[in-house]
Formats: structure tokens, sequence, C-alpha cells
């Protein structure tokens, strides 16, 4: 199969391009700049973005699947940009556009990866932009589902992980902070929690909506409910400086109010569809092992 990873450079993107391969795939990446990592050097790439018509029908039309991991989020905010106005151009209306593209050229499968935030606080649609944005994304795209176009998507939670060459300065971050070297932070946690899910078990779980997703569904994949005291807890006992947290409600520096759309303090549980997409679980402990032998 030619399968097309369009955000391929990114943590989800480059993870999924790793183990499709290994699994047979004939795998195109496509994204803004040409891979600089090592482990990418042998993928067919696409300069392109997904925003405009600079990556023609034609170049689209030999794929027979799509992912699609290039959904923006405040880490992409322009500063010249207002971000309603910026989410509904790049999320509520580019990625629907470029599906629809897609599947004109004649992509007979194609796999979203979203946000697992309007199916567990759907609330959220109506008063952030962001979530908003994600949610018309994944409507109007599932929409396009059809005989000839097999479309679902994967809403995820907080996605950790590591692809080799790969700097994600959040989990430094939080490396760097369990090992006590961040001068002025105290080692605290912040009330509530969330769901977690490794990139390993996402790209399992790609792989298996490409196979056998049911098109025109919104699937909410996960791995693991952890409080946040219990999620980092596990960063403290792999640099070996283990300890109890204690927990505070005010804002924390590793989890600023900006990257917490359910809210400060909230919780965020549920139980995870696996299904059809046969991925694996019980993943998180050891992948923050793996995170910490990095930037330790």
């Amino acid at each position: 199969m030619k399968t097309l990873i369009v955000g391929g450079t990114g943590l989800t993107g480059a993870h999924a391009a790793l183990h499709l391969r290994d699994a047979g795939d004939a795998v195109t990446l496509m994204s803004r700049s040409a891979p600089v990592l090592d482990c990418l050097q042998d993928f067919d790439h696409i300069c392109g973005s997904y925003l405009g018509d600079e990556v023609s029908l034609k170049e689209l039309s030999v794929f027979d699947r799509m992912v699609f991991a290039a959904g923006a989020d405040i880490r992409q905010l322009p500063q010249n940009e207002e971000e309603a106005a910026f989410f509904q151009r790049v999320n509520s209306e580019g990625i629907p556009r470029f599906f629809n593209r897609s599947k004109t050229a004649g992509i007979g499968r194609a796999v979203y990866i979203g946000t697992y935030y309007p199916q567990v606080v759907p609330e959220k649609i109506d008063t952030s932009p962001y979530v908003r944005s994600r949610h018309i994304a994944d409507e109007c795209l599932r929409a396009l589902n059809g005989d000839d176009f097999n479309v679902c998507s994967l809403n995820a939670p907080f996605i950790i992980g590591h692809v080799q060459g790969l700097v994600q300065p959040h989990l430094e971050a939080l490396v760097h902070y369990a090992a006590g070297r961040i001068a002025g932070l105290s080692p605290v946690a912040p009330a509530g929690g969330v769901n977690h899910i490794t990139s390993c078990s996402m790209s399992e779980a790609i792989e298996g909506a490409l196979q056998c997703g049911v098109g025109g569904k919104a699937y909410l994949v996960g791995d693991e409910n952890l409080s946040w005291k219990a999620y980092l807890e596990l960063f403290f006992h792999a640099v070996g400086n283990p300890r109890e947290l204690p927990v505070s409600e005010e804002e924390h520096p590793m989890f600023p109010d900006a990257i917490l759309y359910a809210g400060r303090n909230a919780t965020v549980e549920y139980e995870p569809y696996v299904g059809e997409l046969r991925y694996s679980r019980d993943n998180v402990r050891t992948t923050v092992k793996e995170i910490v032998a990095v930037y330790d």
C-alpha cells in the first residue's frame, strides 16, 4: 500500500511512518519542510502545506491511503493572528478542504488524528476556539465518508513517546523538572488528571484504522487514566528521585492553563475504545522510562 502521512515529521506522524513501513507500507511524508531526522531520511517526501493547492491532485492520486497528523494547536498560533480566526482558518476550514481534495484525487482510505476534547468535554465546543475548530474539522471530514472514500478519526488524549533524534521540549523539561534541575521550581503536582496514550499505541491504532476502521466513525482512543500527581511521579521515579508529590490547585509551570482545554484542576477519565483497532495498552510507564533515558 502507498500511504501518505501529512505531518510526517512530528512525533505522531514520524512514529506512524516508521511503524507502517515496518508493516510493509510504502510511506511518503508530507510536511512544510524536509525532514531533518536521520531516521526519516530514507522516506520519500512531499514539501507543502495542506492549506493551499501547492500539492496537486496528481501528486495525491498516487496514494492508496492517507494519515493526517497535522492539525494545529496553540503552539502554532502566530503572534499577529487572533486565536479564533487562526483555528477557523487552519482547522475548521483547512482540514476538511484537504480531505475533500484527497477524496477527489482518488485516495481510498484516510485516518484523521484529532483530539479527545470534543468527545470528553463537549461543553468546551462553545467556549474554546481550539476545541470548536477541531470538532468542526472532525464532523466535516467524516461527512465525506462514502463508498469510495473510507474516512474515520482517532481522537486522542495527551500523546507521549519518542522518535530517535526528535527533541520534544515539553518532555525534556519534565525530565529536568523531576531531576531537580530547574531552579526555583518546587516539586509539586497540579490537581486533576487526564488520559494518556503512547505514540506506540497510537501507531498501532493508526494501522488498525487503515486496515479495518469503520468509515464515518469517531474513535475515542487512549490508554491510561492518570492523575497529574501519578503521572509526574512516574518521571520522578524514573530519574531516580522518587517522592510523593503534594498537590496544588495553582497554575503549574509544566502544565500551563493554555494547554489544558478541559480547565485547570479538571479530571478527564474514560474507557478508551480498542475494538477492531487492536492497539496495545499499559505502555505509559515503559514509555516514561524510555523518555527519561533520552533526556536525563
